[in-house]
């Protein structure tokens, strides 16, 4: 089982825990400290169980959390079952291997039996995500809560909206505006790929007929890495093989994605997009050595913040789910 660390809120971050609220009037740390006071505990005692079973949960509940806010913002939107009138988010092409359903439904049914109709699926989701990542070694960060649930849930708009795995920079600078979210946020959050795991579809254009011929490679990952990675993915459309993003440790939350990268043995194009540009190579090389893990820690740490609050729905906006899949 991790150990749990007492939470530390450093100066910058509570300032920019105090800018995020003061932009999201109506989130708050203790939004529930009267009506469900144990949330966060009940949340953590579930998510203890969860990664203490399966660790490698750790990187697909994170990843949720990132799907659920890139669309319409996080209102837990990536949690809603399609019906027979409408195709939802979870059932878009980019959202088909999203995991960690079944988990948020079992944090949320052990809160409705402590406080019924309060604690929202959206803010479920927003613990489960820090949790997710403290429990995997990394960072923790306070989160202000008072989110609400979305009532609307497309499959179209999240094939839009979604950074894919083959942006290149200008493509991720623009998807990542569109919320808020500069550079310094697109090359941090992209050290989530410190967790988890891929399907070969994901990046096998790099190793099959990246530049016209059949067994041609992406020139932008090393070749050796590229020789290993065709050992698991044997065509374009191999579903039947899963590759770590961060060889080696991929349930620890570290800085050895960056080390990766920088060697241009990142999964994605995306990953190696971030060696394009001046700003995000520096920070690559510079995390990449070892001796930055607290900097991209407190770094994470922000942008998770700044993205907790993409879009939020407050006040009488959306709804309460009582289960997160279905619309009450």
């Amino acid at each position: 089982m991790a150990t749990i660390r007492p939470m530390l809120l450093p100066l910058g971050l509570m300032a920019l825990l105090a800018a995020s609220s003061a932009a999201v009037a109506q989130l708050e740390i203790g939004f529930y400290s009267k009506t469900c006071p144990q949330v966060e505990e009940i949340v953590r005692e579930e998510m203890v169980k969860i990664i203490a079973a399966a660790p490698s949960l750790a990187g697909p509940l994170l990843r949720l959390h990132f799907h659920d806010c890139f669309v319409n913002g996080c209102d837990a939107s990536v949690l809603l079952d399609s019906t027979k009138h409408n195709v939802a988010e979870k059932d878009a092409k980019p959202n088909k291997s999203l995991r960690g359903f079944g988990s948020v439904e079992r944090v949320k049914a052990k809160l409705e039996a402590a406080c019924p109709g309060v604690v929202s699926c959206a803010d479920v989701l927003t613990l489960m995500s820090r949790d997710a990542v403290l429990l995997a070694k990394g960072p923790n960060w306070p989160v202000a809560l008072g989110r609400r649930d979305g009532r609307a849930s497309s499959a179209t708009e999240a094939s839009h909206e979604l950074p894919p795995a083959y942006g290149d920079i200008p493509l991720l600078v623009k998807i990542f505006a569109s919320k808020g979210l500069n550079l310094k946020d697109l090359v941090v959050l992209s050290g989530a790929h410190t967790l988890g795991t891929a399907h070969c579809p994901s990046y096998a254009d790099r190793l099959y007929n990246a530049t016209g011929g059949g067994m041609s490679l992406d020139p932008s990952l090393d070749s050796e890495y590229a020789d290993k990675m065709r050992l698991k993915c044997k065509s374009l459309n191999d579903r039947s093989m899963l590759s770590e993003m961060d060889p080696g440790s991929y349930k620890t939350f570290d800085t050895s994605y960056y080390g990766h990268v920088a060697k241009r043995r990142g999964l994605f194009r995306s990953d190696a997009a971030l060696l394009t540009d001046a700003t995000t190579r520096d920070y690559v090389q510079r995390v990449a050595t070892g001796k930055f893990d607290a900097e991209f820690f407190k770094d994470f740490s922000e942008s998770m913040i700044k993205m907790g609050n993409v879009g939020v729905l407050t006040g009488a906006e959306g709804e309460i789910r009582k289960k997160c899949y279905v619309l009450n």
